[in-house]
């Protein structure tokens, strides 16, 4: 059964003219892919249209044998569709924003505090992923890219080393500059970034 095969095994059916697997392969990686548009530009309508821009460089892209099969067919999908949310904001020069806890322990990016949370916990939420992507653009290129695709692309380390050609301590150690540089921030804007 074709919904059985690997990604790499529906990639090849596709070039070879089964245009079914595409639609699999798309089925299988839509809600990761659009989750991860979604995260950034926080609009709906904006998303699916950079999603279906996604697919359709996708299909291009397949179609001009470009597709590399030893990488991971989702992360190269996940890429072009970063590339293309910040060819986006390029073109609108504006770039969407992020931020992280005081205590230097702390993740930024996954806190219980917030679940269950009332209208007014959700208002002080969004702000302080406003202000957290906002730092997040502040950083340099590189540790910004491995900021994006791990925390809003749920991408591994493996992946993130794979989708950048670097090796996986190259990517570990861009996103430990990456925390260290937006605590720093943090500090210097002495930003409260706690829901309470």
């Amino acid at each position: 059964m074709k919904t059985k095969l690997k990604d790499k095994e529906l990639v090849k059916k596709f070039m070879s003219g089964d245009s079914s697997a595409l639609e699999i392969l798309i089925n299988r990686h839509k809600d990761r892919v659009f989750t991860y548009i979604l995260f950034i530009v926080k609009n709906e309508k904006l998303a699916e249209d950079i999603f279906q821009d996604t697919f359709i460089k996708v299909i291009k892209s397949l179609r001009k044998g470009k597709y590399n099969e030893q990488g991971i067919f989702v992360s190269w999908v996940i890429r072009i569709a970063h590339n293309l949310t910040i060819d986006y904001f390029r073109k609108q020069s504006r770039m969407p924003t992020y931020s992280n806890d005081e205590n230097p322990d702390t993740d930024i990016f996954n806190s219980s505090k917030f679940s269950d949370m009332t209208i007014e916990d959700e208002l002080i939420k969004d702000q302080i992923a406003s202000e957290v992507r906002s730092l997040v653009d502040i950083l340099p290129e590189e540790q910004r890219e491995v900021v994006l695709l791990r925390h809003f692309g749920n991408l591994s380390f493996k992946e993130i080393a794979e989708q950048t050609d670097v090796s996986i301590n190259t990517a570990l150690g861009r996103m430990r500059y990456a925390l260290i540089n937006l605590r720093k921030l943090i500090e210097e804007k002495k930003l409260n970034l706690s829901v309470i």
